[in-house]
């Protein structure tokens, strides 16, 4: 297998974003390996916030590694982590390092998504 070019890693992270955003898990999973434990925290996020979306603000692209700053944001009209909705609108900055292989998400580290969109509507 060749060497992926930084533009191919972007394009690939827009798909990745737009199967986020179209709330689609089995599409999602084919950028995650392994791909439970993410899904069910996602599951959790969309069931919470319905409208949620992920916009891309930056990525670097350095080799098999993405460096990634986010804004996401909805309307916490579900139950989230156990809170009931409050019908607040949240936005979020999120920044994330990903490894990537062979197409698909094998490390992730980064801010605590769930935490900031928790503290964001208490």
């Amino acid at each position: 297998m060749g060497r992926v070019e930084a533009w191919e890693t972007r394009e690939w992270f827009q798909e990745f974003l737009e199967s986020l955003n179209r709330h689609d898990p089995e599409a999602v999973r084919e950028f995650l390996a392994p791909a439970d434990a993410w899904l069910d925290d996602y599951a959790d996020l969309v069931r919470g916030f319905p409208d949620w979306q992920w916009r891309r603000i930056q990525i670097v692209v350095e080799e098999d590694r993405l460096a990634v700053h986010l804004r996401g944001s909805g309307t916490h009209t579900g139950i989230f982590r156990h809170l009931p909705p409050t019908r607040r609108r949240v936005s979020i900055a999120a920044f994330a390092m990903y490894r990537v292989t062979r197409g698909r998400i094998v490390e992730a580290s980064g801010t605590d998504d769930a935490e900031a969109i928790r503290a964001a509507v208490l």
